[in-house]
C-alpha cells in the first residue's frame, strides 16, 4: 500500500467536504441537534405525578395522610373529587395519574389498631411509569403507617421495639437516580454511530452515481488506499463530533466523568472506526446514496437504539436478541462509555469490550476493501 496515494485520495475527499457544506452540516450540526433533542425530550425520570384525592374520612388524620404525598417532590396535587364520576373522568383525561380513595372509616380503624384502608388508583396505560408510581406511593404509606404505630406504643406507655431488620440503601455511581446520567452518554455513542456510517454510506456510493468511479478505477489508486484514503478525513470529522458530544455531556447536561478522558478518546476512536467501516462496506454494495442511507439507518441506529443496552437491559430481552447483540458495536460502546463516565473504571475492567472493537473495526474494513476489489474484478 502506497501512503502517498491513501493521502491523495484523502485530500480529495477532504476537498469534497470543504465545497459541500451541507456534509459538514450532517456531520457536526445534526449531531449537537439531536443530542440536544434527546437529552431533554428523553427521560425515564418520574416525578411530579399528578394525583386527585377522595378523603371520604375528611378527618385530621386522612388530611395528615395527604399532606404526604403533597410534601414529596415525586407528587403533586392537582385537586379533590368527591365521586367516583369524576374520579374517571379525572384518570381517563390524563389530568391525574394517580388517584388516593380515603376509607370513611380511616380515622377510627387507626384509632382501634384496625388496617385503614386507602385504594390507590393508577393509570396503568404506560405500565413502566405505573408501577414506578406505586412504588413511591406503597413507600409514603410505610413510612406513614410505621409512624402511626410508633405513635400507638408510645401513648400506650410501651416501649418502642427497633425493627428486625435495619435496611440502608446506599446507590453507587447515580446516587439521585437521575436517567440524564446514563441516557446522554449511550444516546451520544448511538447518534455518533448512525452519523458515522451514514456520511461514509456515501462516499463510494456518490463516486458511482456521479460517475467519478471509473476515473479512480483507473489511477494506480489500490482498493486498500481507495478505502483507507476515504476514511481518514470522515475519521477526523468523527473525533470532532466526538469531542462535542463528551463537552455538551459535561458542560450542558451536568453528566459526571469520573473516568479518563483519554481511554474515552481511545476508545472512542475505535468504535469510529468501526461505524466508518460499517458505512464504507454499505457503500461498496449500494450503488445509490438514497439506498446506501436507508441501509446505513437500519444496519446502526436501529440496532443501536435498541439492542445495543442503551435504552433496555439486555438480560430482558429473549435468547436469540440476546445472541445477536453481540456483534453490535454500538453494545460495547455504551458498555464502555457508562463505565467510564459513571463507575470511572479503566482498562483493565473495560478490555474485552475494548478488543472488540478493534477486532471488529479491523475485520469491517477488511470486509469493505474484499468487496469493493470483488465488485471492480
Amino acid at each position: 500500500m502506497n501512503l502517498r496515494r491513501t493521502l491523495a485520495v484523502a485530500r480529495k475527499e477532504t476537498l469534497h467536504i470543504r465545497r459541500d457544506p451541507r456534509s459538514l452540516i450532517l456531520a457536526i450540526g445534526i449531531p449537537m441537534l439531536m443530542i440536544v433533542l434527546f437529552g431533554y425530550a428523553l427521560t425515564l425520570d418520574v416525578d411530579r405525578v399528578a394525583f386527585v384525592a377522595w378523603d371520604r374520612s375528611g378527618t385530621p388524620e386522612s388530611r395528615a395522610f395527604i399532606a404526604r404525598f403533597e410534601a414529596s417532590r415525586y407528587f403533586e396535587s392537582v385537586g379533590t373529587v368527591v365521586s367516583d364520576a369524576a374520579l374517571a373522568r379525572a384518570i381517563d383525561e390524563r389530568s391525574a395519574v394517580l388517584a388516593l380513595v380515603i376509607d370513611a372509616r380511616f380515622a377510627d380503624d387507626l384509632a382501634a389498631g384496625r388496617p385503614a384502608h386507602v385504594q390507590a388508583i393508577v393509570d396503568g396505560s404506560d405500565s413502566n411509569t405505573a408501577g414506578i408510581v406505586l412504588g413511591y406511593a406503597q413507600a409514603i404509606a410505610f413510612a406513614f403507617d410505621r409512624e402511626m404505630r410508633i405513635e400507638r406504643v408510645e401513648r400506650a406507655g410501651a416501649r418502642v421495639l427497633e425493627p428486625p431488620l435495619d435496611l440502608r440503601p446506599r446507590v453507587w455511581f447515580n446516587p439521585d437516580l437521575e436517567s440524564k446520567n446514563f441516557i446522554i452518554p449511550g444516546i451520544g455513542a448511538v447518534i455518533l454511530g448512525l452519523i458515522a456510517a451514514l456520511i461514509t454510506s456515501l462516499t463510494i456510493a456518490r463516486e458511482w452515481e456521479r460517475g467519478t468511479m471509473e476515473q479512480l478505477v483507473s489511477t494506480p489508486v489500490r482498493p486498500a488506499e481507495l478505502i483507507l484514503g476515504k476514511l481518514l478525513p470522515y475519521f477526523v470529522v468523527g473525533m470532532f463530533d466526538v469531542l462535542i458530544a463528551v463537552g455538551m455531556a459535561v458542560y450542558v447536561f451536568d453528566v459526571p466523568l469520573r473516568g479518563s478522558v483519554s481511554l474515552l478518546l481511545a476508545t472512542a476512536a475505535l468504535f469510529i472506526l468501526c461505524t466508518l467501516g460499517q458505512g464504507i462496506l454499505i457503500s461498496t454494495i449500494a450503488r445509490g446514496q438514497l439506498l446506501a442511507s436507508q441501509l446505513a439507518m437500519v444496519s446502526t441506529f436501529l440496532p443501536a437504539f435498541l439492542l445495543s443496552g442503551f435504552m433496555f437491559p439486555i438480560a430482558n430481552m429473549p435468547a436469540p436478541v440476546q445472541v445477536l447483540t453481540h456483534v453490535i458495536p454500538a453494545r460495547y460502546f455504551v458498555a464502555i462509555v457508562k463505565g467510564i463516565y459513571l463507575r470511572g473504571v479503566g482498562l483493565e475492567t473495560l478490555w474485552r469490550d475494548t478488543l472488540f472493537l478493534f477486532v471488529f473495526g479491523l475485520v469491517i474494513v477488511a470486509l469493505a476493501i474484499a468487496r469493493f476489489r470483488k465488485r471492480l474484478g
